[in-house]
């Protein structure tokens, strides 16, 4: 009878320090918050060269012209410039390579292995 009375009492101990560990957790805390309010980011200056800023305006140029009265090869003529205007901002809009995070965690798992 003495062991069962013991063992009850030994076990409520644990059990009420682990209810105190997960309330304690689960319960955000304002204690550690930050008083500063965040600062803005700002982005950064970028400007546009001119000669891309110029395609751009073209761009809105033939976007806001009347095509009714345009014969089909004008047409085509405008698709294809348009088709090169955005091929020429693409080209010079990407510098660099841009390799995904689940790609570098492939490599390095490789690299490990090797």
């Amino acid at each position: 009878m003495l062991t069962n009375i013991l063992n009850k009492n030994d076990m409520k101990k644990p059990v009420f320090y682990l209810i105190i560990v997960l309330l304690l957790s689960v319960c955000p805390s304002t204690a550690m918050a930050s008083e500063k309010n965040p600062m803005a980011m700002e982005k950064p200056a970028t400007e546009i060269p001119k000669d891309i800023k110029n395609m751009i305006d073209r761009l809105n140029e033939i976007k806001d012209m009347d095509k009714s009265d345009l014969t089909s090869s004008e047409k085509r003529e405008l698709r294809r410039e348009v088709r090169d205007i955005k091929k020429t901002i693409k080209r010079s809009g990407t510098r660099g390579i841009f390799i995904s995070t689940g790609a570098i965690i492939i490599i390095l798992l490789v690299l490990l292995i090797i």
